[in-house]
């Protein structure tokens, strides 16, 4: 039998952990750019970003692979909600030096 509070609590820690990846990964971009060292800052971003996510399912998880799906689930559904919010902000656009658009 599937275990609905287990997907449900799944589905909940992979949009948190998406959260904190894709909001970490953006605040990361921001500072890289004025960053002295971007490259290390790039790194260890990724690492920590990486720990953090792959904790979360390691805990969440429980050897149950419709809770590692769920996990996913959530975790892709952050990172659409990101695109979406960064679109309504203006966050995500390009800007050109020195030339009209």
């Amino acid at each position: 039998m599937i275990d609905v509070p287990g997907l449900a609590l799944a589905l909940a820690a992979g949009l948190a952990a998406g959260a904190i990846f894709y909001g970490g990964l953006y605040m990361t971009v921001r500072a890289g750019l004025e960053a002295r060292r971007p490259a290390l800052l790039f790194t260890a971003s990724f690492a920590l970003r990486s720990i953090v996510a792959l904790a979360i399912l390691y805990l969440v998880i429980n050897g149950d692979p419709f809770r590692i799906l769920s996990y996913m689930l959530g975790f892709i559904a952050a990172r659409l909600a990101a695109d979406i919010l960064l679109k309504r902000s203006g966050g995500g656009e390009r800007r050109e030096k020195g030339g009209a658009s």
